[in-house]
C-alpha cells in the first residue's frame, strides 16, 4: 500500500511530457487561431478561399494521424517517432516564417504562395505524427506508474490507480489549454500590431524549444522493451488475416469461446492476460503454444470489429467538429467588421476571442470535477456521476445551442451593418456580443472532447493505443473536410442566383452567415438525435465487465 501511496503524484517523465505538450499547442495556436487574417488581408485571399484553405488544412493535420496510428503502433519506435515529426514541424514553421519575410518583402504573390502551401504541409506532417505519438507515450509513462501502484490489488489501490490515472488527464489537458491559452492571446496581439515575420517566427522558436526539452528527458522516460512482447501487434495481426484470405482463401474462424473473454480482459485490464480459472488458463497455455492459431484467430479480426462498431459514434461527432471550426474561420471574420476599441489608442485582435473558449475549460472544469459531478452522483445514484457517452452528448447539445446563439448574434450585426449605411453616425456592434457563443463552446469542450478522449482511449486494445488517439483527432480532420465541402457546395449554390445572395460574400455587411449558422444548427440537431439512439444500442467495452477484469488482477 505504501507503494500506491508514494506514487499520488505524477513521475517526472509524465510532467515532462505535458510539459512539452502545452509547448506545441502553443506554437499550433499561435499560427493556426489567426490564419485566415493572414490569408484575406495579407495574400489577399477572399473569405471563401480562406475559410476552405484553414479548413482543409486542418482537416489534413487532424486527419493523418489515422493513417500514421498503424505504422506508430506496430513498427516504430516512439521516442525517435517524436522527435523526427517535431523536427519536419520545426522545418514547416522556419519555412512559414521565410513565407511571411518574403511576403512584406515581394509585390508578387507566387513564391509566397508557393511557400505558404508548401510550408503548411510539412507543420501538418510533423503535427499529424507528432500529437498521437506524444499522447501514446505520455499514456506509456502512465502505465508504468500505474504498475508500481499494483502491488497489491486491493479496493484501495485501485483507487488510487484511478484517481492517478485522472489526474494525468486532467493535467495533460490543462498544460494543453494553457499552451493555447497563450498562442491565441499573445501570438495574435503581436501579429496585429507586430506584424507577420516576429508572429511566425515565435512559435518557431518554440517548437525547437520543445526539441531540445524531449532530447532532455532522455534519461527519465521509460521506454518500452521490445524483448517484452514478442506478440504480432494488432495490424500485422489484421494484415495477416487478409494475406491468408486472398492468397490460401482459408476461413477464418475462432480457435474457442475464450477467446473473446481474453479479448475482454486485454480490452479492459491493458496488461497482459490472464485467467481467473483453471479452465481459462489451459486456454491460454494452448494458445501460447499455437503461435500460428493465434495470429489467424481472434486477435486481427476482433480488432477490426473493434474499430468497425465506433463508427457510428465517430460519425455522429463530425457536426461539432464542424462547429468547432467556425471560431477560427467565420466568427473571427465576423469580430474584424465590429467595434473593437477599448480606450482611444487599443483595439481586441478578433482571434483573441478565441481565448474566451480555453478560459471557460480552464476555469469551470473545476467546477465539472468537485460540483456538478458529486451533484450527478447524488440524483441519478451512479457511482461515477455521468457516464462518458452522455457526457459526450451534453457537450454536442451545447455547441448546438452556441450556434444557435452565433446565428442570432449574426442577424443583428446585419441589421446594425445595414443601418450604418444610411445612418453614418451609427456605431457598429460591439465584438463582446460574440461571447456567449463562445463561452458556450468552451463549456460543450469540457464535455465533449474530453468525454472523447476518454472514450476512444478506452474502447480500443492497449496494443492500438496510438491509434485510439488517432481516432479522436480524426473526427476534428474529417470534420474540416467537411465544413470545406460545405463552404464549396454552398457558395456554389448561392453564388448560382446572383453575387447579391453568397453567404460567403468579401463584403460582411451582405455575406449570410447567419444562414449558414441555421443550416449548421438544422444538421447538427439530426446528428445528435440520432447519437442518442445510438447510444441507447451500443455497449461500452470498458464498463461491463469492469469487476470481473478487477477480480481476475486479485487471482493473478
Amino acid at each position: 500500500m505504501a507503494g500506491g501511496d508514494k506514487r499520488r503524484g505524477l513521475s517526472k517523465s509524465c510532467a515532462l511530457l505535458i510539459v512539452i505538450a502545452g509547448i506545441e499547442r502553443y506554437a499550433f495556436k499561435g499560427v493556426a487561431s489567426n490564419l485566415v487574417t493572414y490569408l484575406t488581408d495579407v495574400v489577399k485571399m477572399s473569405n471563401s478561399r480562406a475559410a476552405k484553405t484553414v479548413n482543409t488544412w486542418s482537416g489534413f493535420t487532424f486527419m493523418l494521424p489515422l493513417f500514421s496510428a498503424p505504422f506508430a503502433d506496430s513498427y516504430w519506435d516512439r521516442f525517435f517517432t517524436i522527435l523526427a515529426s517535431s523536427s519536419l514541424y520545426f522545418v514547416g514553421l522556419v519555412g512559414l516564417t521565410f513565407t511571411a519575410f518574403a511576403q512584406s518583402r515581394s509585390t508578387t504573390k507566387t513564391i509566397s504562395l508557393y511557400l505558404l502551401y508548401t510550408s503548411l504541409c510539412l507543420v501538418a506532417l510533423g503535427l499529424g505524427v507528432l500529437n498521437p505519438s506524444l499522447q501514446a507515450f505520455g499514456a506509456d509513462q502512465l502505465d508504468h506508474d500505474l504498475d508500481h501502484d499494483d502491488n497489491e490489488p486491493t479496493s484501495e489501490n485501485k483507487e488510487v490507480k484511478s484517481n492517478h490515472k485522472s489526474q494525468f488527464f486532467q493535467w495533460w489537458y490543462f498544460g494543453v489549454c494553457a499552451g493555447s491559452l497563450l498562442g491565441v492571446t499573445v501570438m495574435a496581439y503581436i501579429q496585429d500590431t507586430f506584424g507577420w515575420v516576429l508572429g511566425f517566427a515565435i512559435p518557431t522558436a518554440s517548437m525547437l524549444l520543445l526539441i531540445f526539452l524531449f532530447l532532455c528527458g532522455c534519461g527519465v522516460y521509460v521506454y518500452a522493451d521490445p524483448g517484452v512482447d514478442l506478440k504480432p501487434k494488432p495490424f500485422q495481426r489484421i494484415l495477416e488475416i487478409i494475406k491468408r484470405k486472398v492468397w490460401r482463401r482459408s476461413k477464418i474462424s475462432l480457435v474457442n469461446d475464450h477467446d473473446l473473454n481474453a479479448m475482454e480482459l486485454e480490452l479492459q485490464d491493458q496488461k497482459p492476460l490472464c485467467n481467473c480459472s483453471t479452465t481459462e488458463a489451459t486456454t491460454t497455455k494452448s494458445l501460447a503454444d499455437d503461435k500460428s492459431s493465434k495470429i489467424t484467430g481472434f486477435s486481427g479480426l476482433e480488432t477490426a470489429k473493434l474499430l468497425l462498431r465506433l463508427l457510428p459514434i465517430w460519425t455522429m461527432l463530425l457536426m461539432f467538429a464542424v462547429i468547432f471550426q467556425q471560431p477560427a474561420t467565420f466568427f473571427t471574420k465576423q469580430g474584424m467588421t465590429m467595434k473593437r476599441n477599448i480606450g482611444p489608442n487599443f483595439k481586441i485582435p478578433p482571434a483573441t476571442l478565441q481565448s474566451t473558449i480555453t478560459l471557460s475549460i480552464i476555469l469551470l472544469m473545476p467546477l465539472y470535477d468537485k460540483v456538478l459531478i458529486p451533484i450527478a452522483k447524488k440524483v441519478l445514484k451512479n457511482e461515477k456521476g455521468i457516464s462518458v457517452m452522455e457526457r459526450m452528448g451534453i457537450g454536442m447539445f451545447l455547441s448546438i445551442i452556441a450556434i444557435v446563439i452565433a446565428a442570432l448574434v449574426e442577424t443583428k450585426r446585419l441589421k446594425v451593418s445595414k443601418k450604418m449605411k444610411t445612418s453614418p453616425n451609427s456605431d457598429p456592434l460591439s465584438i463582446f456580443w460574440l461571447l456567449p457563443q463562445y463561452v458556450l463552446l468552451g463549456i460543450s469542450d469540457i464535455f465533449t472532447v474530453v468525454g472523447m478522449q476518454e472514450f476512444f482511449y478506452s474502447e480500443v486494445p492497449v496494443k492500438m493505443r496510438t491509434m485510439g488517439f488517432a481516432l479522436y483527432t480524426s473526427v476534428f480532420g474529417v470534420g474540416s473536410f467537411v465544413s470545406a465541402a460545405l463552404i464549396s457546395i454552398i457558395e456554389s449554390f448561392s453564388s448560382s442566383r446572383g453575387g447579391k445572395h453568397n453567404w460567403f460574400a468579401d463584403d460582411m455587411s451582405e455575406a449570410r452567415l447567419d444562414s449558414y449558422y441555421w443550416l449548421l444548427a438544422l444538421t447538427s440537431a439530426i446528428s445528435f438525435l440520432l447519437y442518442i439512439v445510438i447510444c441507447k444500442h451500443f455497449k461500452s467495452r470498458s464498463g461491463d465487465d469492469h469487476d470481473d477484469d478487477d477480480q481476475c488482477d486479485e487471482n493473478c
